[in-house]
Protein backbone atom coordinates (compact mmCIF):
# COMPACT_ATOMS: atom_id res chain seq x y z
CA UNK A 1 0.00 0.00 0.00
CA UNK A 2 1.65 3.17 -1.21
CA UNK A 3 1.12 5.62 1.60
CA UNK A 4 4.04 7.96 0.87
CA UNK A 5 3.00 9.39 -2.47
CA UNK A 6 2.22 12.93 -1.40
CA UNK A 7 4.82 15.44 -0.27
CA UNK A 8 2.90 16.11 2.96
CA UNK A 9 2.83 12.42 3.94
CA UNK A 10 6.51 12.07 3.13
CA UNK A 11 7.49 15.09 5.23
CA UNK A 12 5.36 13.90 8.16
CA UNK A 13 6.86 10.41 7.96
CA UNK A 14 10.44 11.68 7.98
CA UNK A 15 9.72 14.14 10.80
CA UNK A 16 8.35 11.33 13.01
CA UNK A 17 11.17 9.00 11.94
CA UNK A 18 13.88 11.49 12.86
CA UNK A 19 12.19 12.04 16.23
CA UNK A 20 12.20 8.29 16.95
CA UNK A 21 15.81 7.94 15.82
CA UNK A 22 16.79 10.89 18.04
CA UNK A 23 15.15 9.27 21.07
CA UNK A 24 16.93 5.97 20.39
CA UNK A 25 20.24 7.83 20.04
CA UNK A 26 19.66 9.58 23.38
CA UNK A 27 19.08 6.16 24.92
CA UNK A 28 22.41 4.96 23.52
CA UNK A 29 24.49 8.01 24.55
CA UNK A 30 22.85 9.45 27.67
CA UNK A 31 22.84 7.70 31.07
CA UNK A 32 23.72 4.38 29.45
CA UNK A 33 25.37 2.05 32.04
CA UNK A 34 27.44 0.42 29.27
CA UNK A 35 28.80 3.62 27.68
CA UNK A 36 31.99 3.61 29.74
CA UNK A 37 32.65 -0.05 28.98
CA UNK A 38 32.47 -0.41 25.22
CA UNK A 39 32.33 -4.13 24.67
CA UNK A 40 30.30 -6.52 22.55
CA UNK A 41 26.93 -5.56 24.07
CA UNK A 42 27.29 -1.82 23.50
CA UNK A 43 28.66 -2.37 20.00
CA UNK A 44 25.71 -4.62 19.15
CA UNK A 45 23.33 -1.95 20.47
CA UNK A 46 25.01 0.69 18.29
CA UNK A 47 25.01 -1.46 15.14
CA UNK A 48 21.34 -2.42 15.50
CA UNK A 49 20.40 1.22 16.11
CA UNK A 50 22.14 2.23 12.86
CA UNK A 51 20.48 -0.63 10.94
CA UNK A 52 17.05 0.21 12.35
CA UNK A 53 17.50 3.92 11.56
CA UNK A 54 18.53 3.11 7.97
CA UNK A 55 15.60 0.71 7.58
CA UNK A 56 13.13 3.34 8.75
CA UNK A 57 14.58 6.08 6.53
CA UNK A 58 14.84 3.88 3.42
CA UNK A 59 11.39 2.31 3.72
CA UNK A 60 9.59 4.92 1.56
CA UNK A 61 12.05 4.19 -1.25
CA UNK A 62 11.84 0.40 -1.04
CA UNK A 63 8.24 -0.23 -0.07
CA UNK A 64 8.29 -3.96 -0.82
CA UNK A 65 7.41 -7.02 1.24
CA UNK A 66 11.04 -8.28 1.53
CA UNK A 67 12.07 -4.88 2.86
CA UNK A 68 9.17 -4.93 5.32
CA UNK A 69 10.30 -8.33 6.57
CA UNK A 70 13.81 -6.93 7.04
CA UNK A 71 12.36 -3.97 8.95
CA UNK A 72 10.40 -6.26 11.29
CA UNK A 73 13.40 -8.55 11.90
CA UNK A 74 15.74 -5.64 12.60
CA UNK A 75 13.18 -4.03 14.93
CA UNK A 76 12.64 -7.32 16.76
CA UNK A 77 16.40 -7.88 17.11
CA UNK A 78 16.84 -4.31 18.41
CA UNK A 79 14.19 -4.53 21.14
CA UNK A 80 15.23 -8.02 22.29
CA UNK A 81 18.82 -6.80 22.45
CA UNK A 82 17.71 -3.94 24.71
CA UNK A 83 15.79 -6.43 26.87
CA UNK A 84 18.84 -8.65 27.46
CA UNK A 85 21.45 -5.86 27.63
CA UNK A 86 19.56 -3.76 30.17
CA UNK A 87 17.70 -6.15 32.49
CA UNK A 88 17.16 -3.44 35.11
CA UNK A 89 15.09 -1.34 32.69
CA UNK A 90 11.61 -2.80 33.08
CA UNK A 91 10.17 -0.76 30.19
CA UNK A 92 12.02 -2.90 27.62
CA UNK A 93 9.51 -5.69 28.28
CA UNK A 94 6.70 -3.34 27.19
CA UNK A 95 8.50 -2.77 23.87
CA UNK A 96 8.57 -6.53 23.30
CA UNK A 97 4.80 -6.72 23.74
CA UNK A 98 4.15 -4.19 20.99
CA UNK A 99 6.53 -5.38 18.26
CA UNK A 100 3.62 -6.71 16.07
CA UNK A 101 2.06 -3.23 16.16
CA UNK A 102 4.68 -2.11 13.61
CA UNK A 103 3.27 -4.44 10.95
CA UNK A 104 -0.20 -2.97 11.55
CA UNK A 105 1.20 0.42 10.53
CA UNK A 106 2.60 -1.18 7.36
CA UNK A 107 -0.87 -2.49 6.31
CA UNK A 108 0.46 -5.99 5.63
CA UNK A 109 -1.67 -8.93 6.79
CA UNK A 110 0.90 -11.69 6.25
CA UNK A 111 3.59 -9.63 7.91
CA UNK A 112 1.40 -9.12 10.98
CA UNK A 113 0.91 -12.86 11.46
CA UNK A 114 4.61 -13.41 10.84
CA UNK A 115 5.60 -10.88 13.52
CA UNK A 116 2.95 -12.24 15.92
CA UNK A 117 4.27 -15.80 15.62
CA UNK A 118 7.91 -14.69 15.71
CA UNK A 119 7.34 -12.56 18.80
CA UNK A 120 5.46 -15.36 20.56
CA UNK A 121 8.26 -17.82 19.83
CA UNK A 122 11.00 -15.45 21.03
CA UNK A 123 9.16 -14.42 24.21
CA UNK A 124 8.60 -18.10 25.05
CA UNK A 125 12.34 -18.76 24.76
CA UNK A 126 13.03 -15.65 26.87
CA UNK A 127 10.67 -16.72 29.66
CA UNK A 128 12.14 -20.23 29.61
CA UNK A 129 15.62 -18.71 29.98
CA UNK A 130 14.51 -16.48 32.87
CA UNK A 131 12.76 -19.34 34.67
CA UNK A 132 15.41 -22.06 34.21
CA UNK A 133 18.74 -20.24 33.85
CA UNK A 134 18.47 -16.71 35.23
CA UNK A 135 16.05 -17.66 38.07
CA UNK A 136 15.52 -14.03 39.04
CA UNK A 137 19.19 -13.05 39.25
CA UNK A 138 18.94 -10.31 36.63
CA UNK A 139 15.23 -10.35 35.81
CA UNK A 140 13.78 -10.23 39.28
CA UNK A 141 10.81 -8.09 38.12
CA UNK A 142 9.91 -10.80 35.58
CA UNK A 143 10.61 -13.93 37.64
CA UNK A 144 8.74 -12.70 40.73
CA UNK A 145 5.43 -12.80 38.88
CA UNK A 146 6.21 -14.97 35.87
CA UNK A 147 2.63 -16.17 35.37
CA UNK A 148 1.32 -12.61 35.58
CA UNK A 149 3.85 -11.39 33.03
CA UNK A 150 2.95 -14.25 30.69
CA UNK A 151 -0.71 -13.31 30.98
CA UNK A 152 0.12 -9.65 30.39
CA UNK A 153 2.05 -10.54 27.26
CA UNK A 154 -0.75 -12.79 25.99
CA UNK A 155 -3.29 -10.04 26.71
CA UNK A 156 -1.24 -7.46 24.82
CA UNK A 157 -1.04 -9.76 21.79
CA UNK A 158 -4.79 -10.33 21.92
CA UNK A 159 -5.39 -6.55 22.02
CA UNK A 160 -3.05 -6.06 19.06
CA UNK A 161 -4.85 -8.80 17.14
CA UNK A 162 -8.21 -7.15 17.84
CA UNK A 163 -6.90 -3.76 16.67
CA UNK A 164 -5.43 -5.38 13.56
CA UNK A 165 -8.67 -7.25 12.80
CA UNK A 166 -10.84 -4.13 13.10
CA UNK A 167 -8.36 -2.02 11.11
CA UNK A 168 -8.05 -4.64 8.39
CA UNK A 169 -11.84 -4.94 8.05
CA UNK A 170 -12.15 -1.19 7.62
CA UNK A 171 -9.40 -1.15 5.02
CA UNK A 172 -11.10 -3.95 3.07
CA UNK A 173 -14.40 -2.06 3.14
CA UNK A 174 -12.69 1.09 1.92
CA UNK A 175 -11.02 -0.91 -0.84
CA UNK A 176 -14.37 -2.34 -1.97
CA UNK A 177 -15.90 1.13 -1.86
CA UNK A 178 -13.02 2.51 -3.92
CA UNK A 179 -13.47 -0.27 -6.51
CA UNK A 180 -17.21 0.51 -6.67
CA UNK A 181 -16.45 4.17 -7.24
CA UNK A 182 -14.02 3.24 -10.02
CA UNK A 183 -16.61 0.94 -11.58
CA UNK A 184 -19.22 3.70 -11.42
CA UNK A 185 -16.81 6.04 -13.21
CA UNK A 186 -16.27 3.43 -15.91
CA UNK A 187 -20.03 3.00 -16.30
CA UNK A 188 -20.42 6.74 -16.59
CA UNK A 189 -17.74 6.88 -19.27
CA UNK A 190 -19.36 3.95 -21.08
CA UNK A 191 -22.74 5.64 -21.00
CA UNK A 192 -21.33 8.87 -22.38
CA UNK A 193 -19.56 6.96 -25.14
CA UNK A 194 -22.74 5.05 -25.95
CA UNK A 195 -24.81 8.22 -26.16
CA UNK A 196 -22.22 9.78 -28.47
CA UNK A 197 -22.10 6.94 -31.03
CA UNK A 198 -25.65 5.52 -30.86
CA UNK A 199 -27.12 8.19 -33.14
CA UNK A 200 -24.42 7.67 -35.78
CA UNK A 201 -24.95 3.89 -35.73
CA UNK A 202 -28.73 4.04 -35.83
CA UNK A 203 -28.84 6.24 -38.94
CA UNK A 204 -27.20 3.73 -41.33
CA UNK A 205 -29.16 0.88 -39.72
CA UNK A 206 -32.41 2.71 -40.40
CA UNK A 207 -31.44 3.27 -44.04
CA UNK A 208 -30.46 -0.37 -44.60
CA UNK A 209 -33.59 -1.61 -42.83
CA UNK A 210 -35.76 0.65 -44.99
CA UNK A 211 -34.31 -0.72 -48.23
CA UNK A 212 -34.69 -4.31 -47.01
CA UNK A 213 -38.34 -3.68 -46.13
CA UNK A 214 -38.85 -2.19 -49.59
CA UNK A 215 -37.25 -5.19 -51.31
CA UNK A 216 -39.24 -7.57 -49.11
CA UNK A 217 -42.46 -6.12 -50.46
CA UNK A 218 -41.24 -6.10 -54.07
CA UNK A 219 -42.76 -8.91 -56.16
CA UNK A 220 -39.73 -8.98 -58.48
CA UNK A 221 -37.80 -11.02 -55.90
CA UNK A 222 -38.26 -14.73 -55.36
CA UNK A 223 -39.72 -16.07 -52.12
CA UNK A 224 -36.40 -17.56 -50.93
CA UNK A 225 -34.80 -14.14 -51.28
CA UNK A 226 -37.66 -12.55 -49.35
CA UNK A 227 -37.06 -15.01 -46.51
CA UNK A 228 -33.47 -13.83 -46.40
CA UNK A 229 -34.64 -10.22 -46.33
CA UNK A 230 -36.93 -11.04 -43.42
CA UNK A 231 -34.06 -12.68 -41.55
CA UNK A 232 -31.80 -9.67 -42.16
CA UNK A 233 -34.51 -7.31 -40.92
CA UNK A 234 -34.83 -9.38 -37.74
CA UNK A 235 -31.08 -9.18 -37.21
CA UNK A 236 -31.14 -5.42 -37.73
CA UNK A 237 -33.91 -5.22 -35.13
CA UNK A 238 -31.61 -7.18 -32.82
CA UNK A 239 -28.73 -4.79 -33.53
CA UNK A 240 -30.98 -1.81 -32.84
CA UNK A 241 -32.06 -3.36 -29.57
CA UNK A 242 -28.43 -3.97 -28.62
CA UNK A 243 -27.78 -0.26 -29.08
CA UNK A 244 -30.77 0.54 -26.85
CA UNK A 245 -29.49 -1.94 -24.28
CA UNK A 246 -26.05 -0.36 -24.46
CA UNK A 247 -27.63 3.00 -23.74
CA UNK A 248 -29.59 1.54 -20.84
CA UNK A 249 -26.29 1.04 -19.02
CA UNK A 250 -26.21 4.78 -18.52
CA UNK A 251 -29.97 5.20 -18.24
CA UNK A 252 -31.76 1.92 -17.42
CA UNK A 253 -35.14 1.37 -19.02
CA UNK A 254 -37.35 -0.27 -16.42
CA UNK A 255 -40.47 -0.14 -18.59
CA UNK A 256 -39.36 -2.87 -21.02
CA UNK A 257 -42.28 -5.15 -21.76
CA UNK A 258 -41.94 -8.67 -20.42
CA UNK A 259 -43.82 -11.80 -21.42
CA UNK A 260 -43.99 -15.44 -20.39
CA UNK A 261 -41.24 -17.18 -22.35
CA UNK A 262 -40.64 -20.85 -23.03
CA UNK A 263 -36.95 -21.31 -22.28
CA UNK A 264 -36.61 -24.28 -24.64
CA UNK A 265 -37.98 -22.26 -27.56
CA UNK A 266 -35.54 -19.42 -26.97
CA UNK A 267 -32.59 -21.79 -26.63
CA UNK A 268 -33.58 -23.61 -29.79
CA UNK A 269 -33.58 -20.32 -31.70
CA UNK A 270 -30.23 -19.24 -30.25
CA UNK A 271 -28.67 -22.63 -30.93
CA UNK A 272 -29.87 -22.58 -34.52
CA UNK A 273 -28.45 -19.10 -34.97
CA UNK A 274 -25.02 -20.02 -33.48
CA UNK A 275 -24.76 -23.48 -35.04
CA UNK A 276 -22.87 -22.21 -38.10
CA UNK A 277 -20.58 -20.08 -35.92
CA UNK A 278 -19.68 -23.16 -33.87
CA UNK A 279 -18.98 -25.27 -36.95
CA UNK A 280 -16.20 -22.87 -37.95
CA UNK A 281 -14.15 -24.38 -35.09
CA UNK A 282 -15.84 -27.79 -35.18
CA UNK A 283 -17.66 -26.95 -31.93
CA UNK A 284 -21.14 -28.36 -31.38
CA UNK A 285 -23.80 -27.11 -28.99
CA UNK A 286 -25.40 -29.84 -26.90
CA UNK A 287 -28.85 -28.97 -25.53
CA UNK A 288 -30.43 -30.54 -22.45
CA UNK A 289 -33.64 -28.59 -21.88
CA UNK A 290 -36.96 -29.47 -20.27
CA UNK A 291 -40.02 -28.02 -22.01
CA UNK A 292 -41.77 -26.95 -18.80
CA UNK A 293 -39.33 -24.13 -18.00
CA UNK A 294 -40.89 -20.66 -18.17
CA UNK A 295 -39.51 -17.24 -17.26
CA UNK A 296 -40.86 -13.70 -17.44
CA UNK A 297 -38.58 -11.48 -19.55
CA UNK A 298 -38.25 -9.63 -22.81
CA UNK A 299 -37.56 -12.30 -25.48
CA UNK A 300 -35.10 -10.15 -27.43
CA UNK A 301 -33.08 -9.36 -24.31
CA UNK A 302 -33.07 -12.99 -23.18
CA UNK A 303 -31.85 -14.06 -26.62
CA UNK A 304 -29.17 -11.39 -26.51
CA UNK A 305 -28.05 -12.63 -23.10
CA UNK A 306 -27.84 -16.27 -24.20
CA UNK A 307 -26.15 -15.42 -27.51
CA UNK A 308 -23.40 -13.54 -25.67
CA UNK A 309 -22.78 -16.35 -23.17
CA UNK A 310 -22.92 -19.25 -25.65
CA UNK A 311 -20.78 -17.37 -28.16
CA UNK A 312 -18.20 -16.76 -25.43
CA UNK A 313 -18.29 -20.47 -24.55
CA UNK A 314 -17.70 -21.44 -28.21
CA UNK A 315 -14.78 -19.04 -28.48
CA UNK A 316 -13.27 -20.32 -25.22
CA UNK A 317 -13.56 -24.01 -26.17
CA UNK A 318 -10.74 -25.84 -27.95
CA UNK A 319 -11.17 -27.16 -31.49
CA UNK A 320 -13.68 -30.00 -31.64
CA UNK A 321 -15.01 -29.58 -28.09
CA UNK A 322 -18.73 -29.38 -27.29
CA UNK A 323 -20.56 -26.62 -25.45
CA UNK A 324 -23.20 -27.90 -23.04
CA UNK A 325 -26.36 -25.87 -22.49
CA UNK A 326 -29.04 -27.11 -20.14
CA UNK A 327 -32.04 -25.72 -18.29
CA UNK A 328 -33.81 -27.16 -15.25
CA UNK A 329 -36.20 -26.03 -12.51
CA UNK A 330 -34.85 -25.76 -8.96
CA UNK A 331 -36.94 -24.57 -6.02
CA UNK A 332 -39.06 -22.07 -7.89
CA UNK A 333 -36.18 -20.91 -10.08
CA UNK A 334 -35.25 -21.70 -13.67
CA UNK A 335 -31.55 -22.49 -13.88
CA UNK A 336 -29.69 -22.24 -17.19
CA UNK A 337 -26.11 -23.50 -17.43
CA UNK A 338 -23.61 -22.86 -20.21
CA UNK A 339 -20.49 -25.00 -19.86
CA UNK A 340 -17.35 -24.95 -21.98
CA UNK A 341 -14.09 -26.91 -21.93
CA UNK A 342 -11.75 -23.96 -22.29
CA UNK A 343 -8.68 -22.89 -20.36
CA UNK A 344 -10.71 -21.79 -17.35
CA UNK A 345 -10.18 -18.73 -15.17
CA UNK A 346 -8.62 -17.84 -11.86
CA UNK A 347 -10.63 -16.35 -8.97
CA UNK A 348 -9.09 -12.95 -9.66
CA UNK A 349 -10.18 -13.06 -13.31
CA UNK A 350 -13.71 -14.13 -12.34
CA UNK A 351 -13.98 -11.22 -9.88
CA UNK A 352 -13.30 -8.74 -12.70
CA UNK A 353 -15.88 -10.14 -15.13
CA UNK A 354 -18.68 -7.71 -15.96
CA UNK A 355 -16.58 -4.60 -15.40
CA UNK A 356 -16.30 -2.22 -18.35
CA UNK A 357 -13.36 -2.70 -20.72
CA UNK A 358 -12.12 -5.87 -19.02
CA UNK A 359 -11.96 -8.90 -21.28
CA UNK A 360 -9.89 -12.07 -21.56
CA UNK A 361 -10.13 -11.87 -25.36
CA UNK A 362 -7.30 -10.19 -27.22
CA UNK A 363 -9.74 -7.88 -29.02
CA UNK A 364 -12.54 -7.90 -26.46
CA UNK A 365 -14.00 -4.84 -24.76
CA UNK A 366 -15.87 -6.45 -21.87
CA UNK A 367 -19.07 -4.64 -22.86
CA UNK A 368 -20.89 -7.85 -23.82
CA UNK A 369 -20.69 -9.31 -20.30
CA UNK A 370 -21.50 -5.94 -18.80
CA UNK A 371 -24.74 -5.92 -20.80
CA UNK A 372 -25.40 -9.52 -19.68
CA UNK A 373 -25.15 -8.47 -16.03
CA UNK A 374 -27.51 -5.59 -16.76
CA UNK A 375 -30.13 -7.87 -18.35
CA UNK A 376 -29.93 -10.45 -15.56
CA UNK A 377 -30.33 -7.78 -12.90
CA UNK A 378 -33.32 -6.25 -14.68
CA UNK A 379 -35.31 -9.48 -14.33
CA UNK A 380 -34.28 -10.25 -10.73
CA UNK A 381 -31.93 -13.00 -11.81
CA UNK A 382 -28.42 -14.00 -10.83
CA UNK A 383 -25.34 -14.90 -12.83
CA UNK A 384 -22.42 -16.89 -11.42
CA UNK A 385 -19.16 -18.09 -12.95
CA UNK A 386 -17.56 -21.31 -11.73
CA UNK A 387 -14.11 -22.06 -13.07
CA UNK A 388 -10.58 -23.21 -12.33
CA UNK A 389 -7.54 -22.86 -14.57
CA UNK A 390 -7.43 -25.75 -17.03
CA UNK A 391 -10.90 -27.14 -16.24
CA UNK A 392 -13.29 -25.00 -18.28
CA UNK A 393 -15.97 -22.56 -17.15
CA UNK A 394 -19.62 -22.95 -16.17
CA UNK A 395 -21.94 -19.95 -16.29
CA UNK A 396 -25.10 -20.39 -14.22
CA UNK A 397 -28.13 -18.17 -14.73
CA UNK A 398 -31.08 -18.21 -12.37
CA UNK A 399 -34.43 -16.51 -12.97
CA UNK A 400 -37.70 -16.70 -11.02
CA UNK A 401 -40.03 -19.24 -12.57
CA UNK A 402 -43.03 -17.77 -14.32
CA UNK A 403 -46.28 -19.53 -13.47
Amino acid sequence: MKEFHTTLNRKLYYAISFGIILLMTFGLLISNPRIGNIKMGYTLHSVLLVLLALSILLYPRYETRPFRVVLIIVTTAYFYTLFFLYPDTWSTFIFLCFIPAISILLFDTKLFYFSLVLNGFLITLSFCYIYTVDQGARYYHIETDLVGNILNFAGSQAILYFIFHVTNMRIQKQRVYYEQVQNAERLKTTGQLAAAVAHEIRNPLTVVKGFLQYYEGNDDFKKEYKRNFSLMIDELDMAEHVISQFLSIAKPDKETRSSRIVVKSVLDDVTELLKTYGLLHDNHIELQVKEDCYVSANPIELKQLLINLIKNAIEASPHGANVLVKAVKRKGMVEIEVKDNGRGMSKEEISLLGTPFYSLKSKGTGLGLMICYNIVGKYNGTIEFSSDPGSGTTVTLQFPESS
